[in-house]
């Protein structure tokens, strides 16, 4: 059997994120992976993972631009972890590279619908390169035998799908540029299309409209950067209706770090209910039938993750995952795809402009 290749990585933005997914790689070399250069404009970024690469014996060409490492021929697989504003411009730079690379881009996407529909529609001119999106919860332990508990018809059609999402306000970034929507989206975006995508996939349907209520009550409230006050919202409700019946809710709170589990996914069908436990990695699974007294407790555990991190071990299956689509050259497709990423953020954008307007709005409404 001929051995495969090093697969070369470049990572584009290396803050704490980017870090992660250095780590992340350094616990895949087993699968004979490298991370051979990053590109970050922000001097302390790049030290300090050109210091986490040393201990790992990896050497690393660092640039401080993504065009600049696009243009060094380096590596075959980039990862963009930069802040969300800057997806679309290094995204589309990406693509109209006359060398292809192929693509692991954080959530969301873009920023903006139209910008996620741009990139899109560059990409399926690009037969030589996948991109997949970081839309990683997915891979959770306890989250993944929910999805294969209901994709096995274990619960019956989906009814409801009910996300709680109770944690800790956001983290400081560079720049602190996380705290304005103008950057990050807004938090439904940022934060939340994470679990529309969840949404969408135990509904198996896309989305139809979506309404929200939320506010900014209590984080960030004190703080100024540049004489400007943060605008993002800590606490929100979201139902989003699907076009197959099925109805989904997200329950929000960035000030409950009170809280056992930062999630806890229920999933209820005519003939079952499943639920997810984060970061308690258990799952609980009852039928109609059996009632209270059959609900069944499942410790779920993943045998192939050997780095927890930041997500619970589901970072390195994300990782897992992609490489194996580009080792499968073409007759495999990434798992989270373009449109995956696009409608996630068009739930989030929906979401955020319902609370504006204090109105149900339409997915095509957005999308147009």
């Amino acid at each position: 059997m001929t051995e495969e290749k090093t697969v070369r990585y470049g990572i584009i933005g290396v803050g704490m994120m980017g870090r992660e997914h250095l780590i992340n790689l350094y616990h895949l070399r087993h699968l004979r992976v490298s991370v051979v250069c990053i590109a970050d404009p922000h001097l302390p970024s790049q030290r300090a993972a050109v210091e986490l690469a040393n201990s790992f014996n990896w050497p690393l060409q660092v640039f401080s631009g993504h065009k600049e490492l696009l243009d060094s021929g380096l590596c075959d697989v980039l990862i963009v972890s930069s802040p969300n504003m800057t997806h679309f411009e290094i995204l589309m730079d990406i693509i109209a590279h006359p060398k292809p690379h192929h693509v692991l881009v954080e959530k969301p996407l873009c920023t903006t619908v139209s910008h996620c529909k741009q990139v899109v529609d560059a990409a399926k001119k690009r037969e030589d390169m996948m991109v997949q999106v970081g839309l990683e919860y997915r891979y959770m332990p306890p989250v993944a035998k929910l999805i294969q508990l209901v994709r096995g018809g274990d619960v019956g059609p989906v009814r409801m799908v009910s996300i709680r999402e109770h944690r800790f306000p956001f983290l400081v970034k560079v720049n602190n540029w996380n705290r304005f929507n103008v950057n990050s989206g807004g938090t439904l975006v940022e934060k939340c299309c994470h679990f529309f995508d969840l949404m969408r996939l135990f509904a198996g349907a896309n989305p139809v409209r979506v309404m929200a209520s939320g506010a900014m009550d209590v984080n960030h409230k004190d703080e100024v950067y540049d004489g400007k006050v943060p605008d993002i919202i800590d606490n929100a409700y979201v139902i989003v209706e699907f076009d197959n019946g099925c109805r989904g809710a997200l329950d929000l709170c960035m000030f409950a770090e009170g809280s056992k589990n930062e999630q806890e996914i229920s999933v209820i069908g005519d003939e079952g209910k499943g639920e997810a436990f984060v970061p308690e990695g258990i799952v609980r699974f009852g039928t109609r039938v059996a009632g209270r007294d059959g609900v069944q407790t499942i410790k779920t555990v993943d045998d192939r993750i050997k780095y927890d991190g930041l997500h619970h071990g589901s970072s390195y299956l994300e990782h897992l995952n992609f490489l194996h689509a580009i080792r499968a050259r073409g007759a495999q497709a990434p798992e989270v795809d373009l449109t995956d990423g696009l409608i996630s953020v068009a739930i989030g954008v929906a979401a955020q402009v319902s609370i504006e307007q204090g109105r149900f709005v339409t997915i095509q409404e957005v999308l147009t």
